[in-house]
């Protein structure tokens, strides 16, 4: 592969800038969201993330990183819909909640394909995105995602169970 650009350069620091502030979000606050600093720095930083890499074509045009960067900002939106209204019901905050962990999700699959084909400087890991090392390791991140968000769903069914016991008995206290 060739040299990075100082666009490419651009890119990877916001690219990074945001996995540091969606690892913080998950690690303090258990989740990335708008109601969080930590959270909107991430959401901001990915958005940007995905329109700068609208403008690097390795390959000639548009390819597969592109499509990602559609499909990321397509989920950030579902997630923002859940988040600001009622579409979802009931199911919002789990929408909400998986939707902007798979983004964080998103942003490991080019970091791999490019860490793995570019680093170390001159003798790279991989010759090709195809590589199967490159599979295997988007393949634990996403096993990492599942369990991720499986934890995340069952942290928020029993925070509205736990929420729905204390207004039950608040609400039979005052009868």
């Amino acid at each position: 592969m060739s040299a990075i650009t100082p666009f490419g350069a651009f890119h990877t620091i916001i690219s990074i800038v945001a996995l540091g502030a969606g690892a913080a979000a998950l690690v303090r606050e258990h989740g990335i969201s708008m109601r969080s600093a930590t959270g909107r720095l991430y959401i901001a930083m990915t958005i940007l993330s995905c329109v700068t890499g609208f403008f690097i074509f390795h390959h000639g045009g548009f390819g597969k990183p592109h499509a990602l960067g559609i499909v990321t900002l397509l989920v950030i939106g579902l997630a923002m819909v859940a988040d600001k209204t009622r579409t979802f019901g009931r199911l919002g905050p789990y929408v909400e909640t998986v939707a902007y962990s798979a983004t964080f999700f998103f942003h490991f699959i080019p970091t791999f394909v490019e860490s793995a084909t570019r680093l170390p400087v001159g003798a790279p890991l991989t010759s090709n995105p195809e590589d199967p090392a490159i599979h295997a390791a988007i393949g634990t991140a996403f096993l990492l995602f599942l369990l991720g968000a499986t934890a995340q769903v069952i942290a928020l069914r029993r925070k509205h169970a736990r929420g729905a016991v204390a207004s039950t008995s608040t609400s039979t206290s005052n009868a």
